[in-house]
């Protein structure tokens, strides 16, 4: 990057870091960690697991960037460089499919919100939602095919109206009086359904969905006048959206019941709202909502157009991916991606799936790109590849390898059995598209032994997900 490009200081650096990082997630914070099961001690025992491995999970971002400046593609480059080719590209399409699944949770949620309003669009999954819905996608890859990539006011208005709703619940709650120690503390460890560890492994993915998009912020970071003051802006991104999540679950919890919480429809922050405020509070935060998913919609079929086009031009998906049409826009990544989309979309209405259940799939998706970040970094580290960057110092990166790295084993550990088989059977389908590209290119299928296993072990447990799935042992959502 020219020093021409690294022109902002810490305050805009971090604001753009918290804009590009705060989704949809915060919306339905509230009620999540009721709805799989968490009370108050396993919730608060999940934020500081959560705390400490995605802070060293996102440093270990940062200082990659740092240090292996080279690598453009970000995770992609990271699993490629760190573990081969195929591992790669697993990366690369983990990370696709992580962006698809979010755009479907984004649909189900904006037109679940819309429902309370419009009946017509009942729980956002019946088939008016699909058709409307349809058409949404297949307008905005049309408008991404006529050269249309950024929408800037359109940005600094979502922006806007996802802070208004989450200023006003907090501030209703303290300023209101409406925060009650007993009730915080009535379900603290919950009635014996589930283990202390069963709660706390129960909030691993709203805790990871709602960093989603944190590595990309990191890369944003690039644009600070200096290192040193990319380096502060990272973390008061982190630590301004962890401080801001903590307070949101944790005022929520003193003001309804772990049960009364659960029970909230989505955005469940509109109900924490309504109890305190009445029905405009409701309102308040759905409207926020709703304008705040139509951004997102528009900002991940980018992302999702870019997650194919990425790799493409690096040589890790088929070539015809990252050809541009004449206003500059990668035609077939745009029609690809949103033919994946509508897919899943039929799905969703076959399925009846929830917000909760779609954004658990995309989590799924984007922790292997994770952990193999994760791993890689510490791999830099063990090798002293950063020594040159961090002026002879030892002790930090180790502290944050290590920690990003443990992070990783947790994520796969408390995924369980089920997100992993499901997750394999999201995979598998991409080892299609790597083999047909590596042959299109002339190259050896696989680069090693080790990704030959790699594989086999993949494919074995796709067929275990779809032979559980088809007799119906194996539930997606």
């Amino acid at each position: 990057m020219e020093n021409k490009e690294r022109t902002l200081g810490v305050f805009p650096l971090s604001m753009f870091a918290v804009g590009l990082t705060l989704a949809s997630g915060v919306f339905s914070l509230s009620g999540d960690f009721a709805k799989s099961g968490a009370h108050t001690l396993a919730t608060l025992i999940g934020w500081g697991i959560c705390g400490i491995g995605m802070f060293a999970l996102t440093m270990a971002f940062f200082k990659l960037s740092v240090v292996k400046k080279e690598l453009t593609s970000g995770i992609y480059s990271y699993a490629k460089e760190g573990f081969g080719e195929y591992v790669g590209f697993n990366s690369a399409w983990g990370y696709w499919m992580s962006a698809i699944l979010a755009q479907i949770s984004f649909i189900a949620l904006l037109f679940e919100t819309i429902g309370r309003y419009v009946p017509a669009f009942g729980n956002g999954t019946n088939l008016t939602s699909i058709l409307v819905s349809s058409l949404v996608i297949w307008a905005l890859s049309l408008l991404i095919l006529r050269g249309v990539n950024q929408a800037v006011v359109l940005n600094a208005v979502v922006v806007i109206a996802k802070a208004i709703p989450i200023l006003a619940v907090v501030v209703a709650i303290i300023f209101g009086g409406a925060f009650k120690w007993d009730i915080f503390m009535e379900n603290f460890t919950g009635t014996g359904e589930l283990s202390l560890m069963e709660q706390i492994k129960g909030t691993v993915y709203t805790t990871v969905w709602i960093f989603i998009g944190i590595e990309g912020a990191v890369v944003i970071s690039g644009r600070g006048r200096t290192t040193k003051i990319a380096g502060q802006a990272t973390i008061i991104s982190f630590l301004s959206l962890f401080i801001l999540y903590v307070i949101i679950s944790v005022l929520s919890m003193g003001v309804m019941s772990a049960e009364e919480l659960a029970a909230l429809p989505n955005p469940s922050l509109g109900g924490v709202l309504e109890s305190v405020v009445g029905p405009w509070g409701a309102t308040l935060v759905n409207v926020g909502v709703i304008i705040s998913l139509g951004g997102a919609l528009f900002s991940y079929t980018i992302l999702c157009v870019d997650s194919a086009f990425g790799p493409s031009e690096h040589g890790a998906f088929p070539t015809i991916l990252s050809k541009q049409n004449a206003k500059g826009a990668p035609t077939w990544s745009v029609i690809i991606s949103a033919l994946i989309i509508q897919l899943f979309i039929i799905i969703m209405y076959l399925n009846s799936a929830t917000f909760q259940a779609l954004y658990a799939l995309s989590t799924s998706a984007i922790m292997v790109p994770y952990v193999l970040s994760a791993f890689y970094y510490l791999k830099v580290v063990a090798k002293g590849e950063d020594k040159e960057f961090e002026g002879g110092k030892r002790t930090l990166p180790w502290i944050i390898a290590l920690g990003a790295s443990v992070y990783g084993f947790w994520l796969l550990y408390a995924s369980g059995t089920t997100y992993i088989l499901i997750a394999s059977l999201l995979y598998a389908p991409g080892t299609l598209m790597y083999l047909y590209n590596r042959k299109k290119r002339g190259l050896k299928m696989f680069d090693g032994s080790k990704s030959v296993v790699v594989c086999v072990i993949l494919i074995a447990a796709a067929v275990i997900s779809l032979v559980l799935t088809v007799n119906g042992t194996l539930e997606w959502f």
